[in-house]
Parts: C-alpha cells; structure tokens; sequence
C-alpha cells in the first residue's frame, strides 16, 4: 500500500526543501524525495547549492581569501607571518563540514516542520485517482502517491563536446571543489560565475591560471562599466582572461590536458594545463524523471515548460527553480518554491523577477540588481547615472580594499531606481539595499535621503544615489 500525501516534492535543493516545508507550514501533509548522498551513502539533502555549488564553493573562497591576505596584505597591518602554508586537504575537509552542517540542518527542518523524507530517486510512474504515483528508487523502494507534485529536481553541468567529466583532469563544479593539491598550471573554459570563483580560489593558492571565454565580451550580464572595473582588478591579480577564443581539440594525456583554440586574433594557440574545469553552463536535469508516464511537456532544452506562475501543462504538476525557465540562481528557486506552495493552498504568491539579485563571490565582488546601462539604452529608456568608488569610501580604506564602486541608474522623469550595479567589497551583503528599494518603487533621492551608519561600506550606496543628482558629498 502507497504512502499518501497532499504534496511531494522531487528533490531537495534550494527549490525542493524550501517549498516542501512551506507546504507543510500551510498544513498540507508533505513528502520530500531527494537522491544526493554522502561519503557514506547516507542523505545529503540541499541540492547542487549546498554539495557541490553556492556553499562548499564559498567555504573554498573564504579559505583561499585568508591564505591571500595572509601572504600579501598582512604586513599592511604591521603582521609579520613567514612561510605561510596552505593544507589543501584539511581545507577541502573544512569545506565537507561546512556542506554537512548545511545537509544536517535541512534534515532537522524536516523533522520540525513534519516533512516525510524520502532518500532516493524520485520518477513518475503513472496519474492515480487520488492524483499520482511517484517512484522512491533508494535503499527501500517505494511508490508514493501525490494529490500535487512540486518538481524541483535543479541542473547538471554542461560538458564539451566530445569532452566527458572525469572529475581528476576534466572537472565540472563537483571535481574542482574536490582538487587534492593546488595544480601548478589551472585551465577554465567558460568565465561565468563558476569559472571566476574558482579560477579565484585556486589563482589565490598559488596556481597559474588561464580562462577562456568564448564571448568577445566579460561578463556580459552585467553592467558594462561594472565588467570593465572587474576584469581590471582580475588582470591585476594575475587572472589570465582571453576572450573571444574558439575552443578546438581538448586532449587529456597522461599528466594533464592539452587544449587548442584560436584566439581573438584568430591565431591558432595550445593551451596545457594539469586540470581543466569546464564551466560552460548547466542543463535542466529531468533524466530519469519519466515525465512521459503522466503527459508532462518538457522543452527543447530538457526543461519543464510552465507557465508565469510554475504550473506545468499537466494539472496538479508545478515546476520549479533550474528545472524551469528563468536564471539558475538558488534564489530564485527559493522564491518559487514558496510562491508555488501558497499557490496550492488558493493564496496569491509571487516572484519578481525584475528585482532577483546577482551575485559573483570573486575578490572584489560583483553584484547587481534590475537593467544594466547598455540595456536602458536599448530600450531607449532615458536615465540618469551616478557612481561612487570605494576609494572614497572611509571603511573601505580602513578595510584596506578600495577596489570598484556603486552605480545607480534611475528614470530620467520619475528618478524610479531601474538597476544598481556594485564591483567592490562586501557588493553580496550590500545589494540587498538596493532589491527592497526596487521593491518598493523607491526613487534614488529616497536611498540619498536616509540617513546611513558612518563609516561603513553602505555610505557608497548612499553616495552613488546622491550622484544621480551629482551632489555627492565625500568626492
């Protein structure tokens, strides 16, 4: 006999626990289904975000960070430390802790909020009477059955062509939070956010870098000036960028990885490395769902296809996060999940996707919310622009990092805040300023008008604002 429920959940990532346990806030009987494992094959729930992405990745920066500062900012400080060593391993170990607190902590919030869960892989198997029947493949195989179905099952990454994942000398997101020794010679294809923050960590270490991209321009989500700022402190710090390449022959050897491209010049070039780490995207992961067994439409792309609100072509069948259209962002999963929870129970939840905020953890950050500049100009949307650096700002240079600056854009008539645009210390933390303010229709003379704790970073928020009207006041 079938365990019931009002909703399961298949997967247990940012998407998948968040709306499982809102669900269950709401009072609907709920059942989270999620097949990731640990080291010793027991449940890891939190998805990519928590094992192998936001999480250990960040762990992994803030290693790398102290190793840099302590090897070249220390004496700043009138700090005398010699013969700083990194222990890789010890700090890949810290990092597993760090991702088990964060597996742990999602399973004690099952147990809080009353949520079944189910370790496995988690199919369809067919629409029942009672709504559908959901196949638990695990340790003990299952079949639950479903009134709603909240699919949450996230992304992989993509591969080269012709070029599989091996994770030791062709690393996806995965291997390359699991390098055991810093690589003397380190390539990246791809400079997206994967790309970068790890290119950071292991350039922080000690390793030569070289990354790759494709598209003739950085980083061109965001705001240009915001770009052109980043890409400078990169080349700086020694991060090897070339853009423009088209990526030929990738050879795995014995010791290592050749790989040849022609760049921007169209000059033919070999590139050898001891790793690669291939960060060209990530896909919608729905193998294995059998999506066919109920009628569920996906996409060209192996996506769900769903509606503004996540409902899918099937009634009673909702699709959140990666596995949907939209930005793969953890966050915005969240957000959908529990819009779709409240959905469920008749209440009206929402997601604004114009204010979803982006976020970039290199050194300096980079951060941004709403249009960029090269985007209101292709819209013929007339605006106003005000920056602040970080050089001018008093706890910047009591940080000891002036790198970058904040840009406002605001309506040219209503001075409506359309993007803000930050390159700099702390730009994750600060950002969240800048989505209320867009959320709440606030104008730029509004951030300029309220009064900010001093010193701190947020003063260049307010000062960027003031810049829209160009009246700063500290430059």
């Amino acid at each position: 006999m079938s365990k019931s429920f009002d909703v399961i959940v298949i997967g247990g990532g940012p998407g998948g626990y968040i709306a499982a346990i809102r669900a269950a806030q709401l009072g609907k009987t709920v059942a989270c289904i999620d097949e990731w494992k640990n080291a010793a094959g027991g449940p890891a729930p939190g998805g990519t975000c928590t094992n192998v992405g936001c999480i250990p990745s960040k762990a992994l920066l803030q290693s790398s960070e102290h190793f840099e500062h302590a090897n070249h900012h220390f004496a700043d400080h009138g700090i005398s430390a010699k013969d700083v060593k990194i222990d890789v391993a010890k700090m890949v170990a810290r990092k597993d802790n760090v991702v088990k607190q964060n597996n742990d902590g999602i399973l004690y919030l099952f147990k809080k909020n009353k949520v079944s869960f189910f370790h496995g892989r988690g199919s369809f198997e067919g629409k029942t009477e009672a709504g559908f029947a959901i196949k638990v493949a695990g340790k003990d195989n299952e079949v639950l059955t479903g009134a709603q179905v909240i699919v949450a099952t996230g992304s992989t990454a993509r591969a080269l062509p012709g070029v599989a994942f091996d994770e030791e000398t062709v690393l996806s997101n995965d291997g390359a939070l699991r390098i055991g020794a810093v690589p003397k010679k380190l390539a990246v294809i791809g400079s997206g956010v994967i790309g970068l923050e790890m290119g950071s960590v292991w350039r922080r270490l000690g390793a030569d870098v070289t990354i790759l991209e494709g598209l003739p321009t950085f980083l061109g989500a965001a705001d240009e000036q915001i770009a052109k700022e980043a890409k400078k402190a990169f080349d700086k710090q020694g991060l090897k960028i070339e853009l423009g390449v088209k990526v030929g022959d990738v050879k795995v050897q014995k010791k290592g990885v050749s790989i040849a491209y022609t760049n921007a010049k169209g000059e033919a070039q070999t590139l050898d490395a001891d790793k690669l780490i291939v960060s060209i995207g990530r896909v919608p992961n729905t193998v294995g769902l059998n999506p066919e067994a109920v009628g569920l439409l996906l996409d060209e792309r192996g996506a769900i296809v769903v509606d503004g609100d996540c409902r899918s072509n099937v009634p009673g069948i909702w699709a959140v996060g990666d596995v949907v259209r939209g930005p793969m962002l953890a966050h915005k999963a969240e957000e959908e999940g529990v819009a779709v929870a409240e959905r469920i129970v008749g209440q009206h939840g929402h997601v604004n996707f114009n204010t979803i905020p982006w976020v970039i953890y290199t050194s300096p950050e980079i951060a941004w919310v709403g249009r960029t500049e090269q985007q209101l100009k292709a819209d013929g949307v007339a605006y106003k622009a005000g920056t602040f650096p970080f050089l001018a700002n008093g706890r910047a240079r009591a940080l000891g990092d002036t790198t970058g600056m904040v840009k406002f854009l605001a309506d040219a008539k209503t001075d409506e805040i359309l993007g803000v645009h930050i390159v700099g210390p702390m730009a994750s933390e600060l950002i969240a300023e800048a989505v209320v303010a867009m959320e709440f229709k606030a104008s730029a003379e509004d951030i300029a008008r309220i009064c900010h704790a001093h010193p701190s970073l947020s003063e260049a928020t307010k000062e960027a604002a003031l810049a829209v009207d160009k009246r700063t006041l500290n430059f």
